[in-house]
C-alpha cells in the first residue's frame, strides 16, 4: 500500500477529514474531530511505511504478540494505539484496512450521541 491508496482508504469513509496539526508532516485523519489515525510523510519519503492506529486495549496486545510490524503507539499512549508498519513481511494490506476500519469504528463508537447522530446524517 502507498501513501495515496492509504489517504484514499481513508478519506473514503464517512466524516473523515485530514489536517495537519502538530507540523507540516504528520498527516492525521479525524472522523468527526476526533483523531483516529497519522502519519509521518517524512518518513514515507525514508522508506519508513507507518501509520498509527487507535485499538481496543486487550487486541492491542494480542496484535502485537502476532505481529512483528505492529508495535506501541510510537508518542501515543501505549495502551491504546498502535504503530503498524506498512508493507512488513507479517503486515497485509488487508490486515492494514482491518485495522483502519477498527480504529475508526473504535473511535465513532466513543462519540458523543450528538456526534454519533451528525455523523449518521452525513
Amino acid at each position: 500500500m502507498n501513501i495515496e491508496q492509504l489517504r484514499d482508504f481513508c478519506m473514503a469513509k464517512k466524516g473523515v477529514t485530514e489536517h495537519f496539526p502538530f507540523d507540516n508532516v504528520t498527516l492525521v485523519f479525524k472522523v468527526m474531530n476526533k483523531m483516529f489515525a497519522l502519519t509521518g510523510l517524512d518518513s514515507w519519503e525514508k522508506g519508513e511505511q507507518k501509520i498509527n492506529l487507535k485499538c481496543d486495549q486487550d487486541k492491542a496486545i494480542e496484535l502485537r504478540e502476532e505481529f512483528e510490524g505492529i508495535n506501541p503507539g510510537w508518542h501515543m499512549n501505549k495502551k491504546l494505539w498502535n504503530t503498524v508498519t506498512l508493507n512488513s513481511a507479517d503486515v497485509s494490506d488487508d490486515l492494514i484496512k482491518k485495522l483502519i476500519n477498527h480504529s475508526y469504528d473504535l473511535v465513532v463508537k466513543g462519540l458523543t450521541k450528538k456526534a454519533q447522530n451528525e455523523l449518521a446524517s452525513l
